[in-house]
């Protein structure tokens, strides 16, 4: 949170900015969008908008480093703690060190929530709920659980969206059959919740199929 705060300065930051400094910004992507401000040199007149600009732009650059780094260290400790507990949940799409924790840290905290897979949806507040309405059938999206876990679910479907063929063409297929985004998301949450609960509970001998886990509808 704390680093996509500081991107989003940044990006704020070079709204106002100075013609000369956004041009030099201009088109890079996120990687050299970090590098670039964290080599400016402000000057000692900070009086002027161009060298306080500057240094701001430096400063959340290199918190935004510092981060980064921190992050990585984080994860490498992280990534053997989660193996050696779940090894099953890395191995499912858009699961990292992160989100992985997150999920069984909210599970060891929540045990009696895991007894069943609909009890674990409604732990991360994924379990639709009927919202019908005269000749109108529909779900919503559970807004209760555990927040913390809930944000696993939401960023394993974001990245399943951007980089999954199969929940690519599933977002694809919904969308042709009328479902709105919020609607697809919904879905493909509780479809993970299922594989989540699945590799929480599987021990290592088991294997998960894809068969196993269809997206629900």
């Amino acid at each position: 949170k704390a680093r996509t705060q500081a991107m989003n300065q940044i990006r704020g930051l070079l709204v106002s900015a100075p013609a000369m400094l956004r041009e030099q910004v201009t088109g890079l992507d996120r990687a050299a969008l970090i590098r670039t401000p964290a080599r400016l040199r402000p000057g000692e007149d900070l009086s002027r908008p161009l060298a306080a600009t500057r240094g701001a732009l430096r400063r959340l650059a290199r918190r935004l480093q510092a981060l980064d780094s921190e992050i990585t260290e984080l994860d490498a400790e992280i990534g053997p703690l989660v193996k050696q507990a779940a090894p099953q949940l890395l191995e499912l799409f858009g699961v990292g060190p992160e989100t992985a924790g997150q999920l069984l840290a909210s599970a060891g905290d929540n045990p009696e929530r895991t007894r069943s897979e609909a009890a674990f949806a409604h732990l991360a507040g994924v379990a639709p709920i009927p919202a019908s309405s005269g000749r109108t059938h529909r779900h919503r999206l559970n807004r209760g659980g555990d927040r913390a876990a809930n944000n696993a679910p939401h960023t394993i479907v974001l990245t399943r969206m951007r980089y999954d063929e199969r929940t690519r063409a599933y977002v694809e297929r919904r969308t042709k059959e009328g479902l709105n985004k919020k609607d697809i998301m919904r879905c493909l949450k509780r479809f993970v919740a299922r594989e989540v609960h699945r590799a929480l509970t599987t021990t290592p001998t088991e294997r998960i199929t894809q068969t196993d886990l269809a997206p629900a509808a």
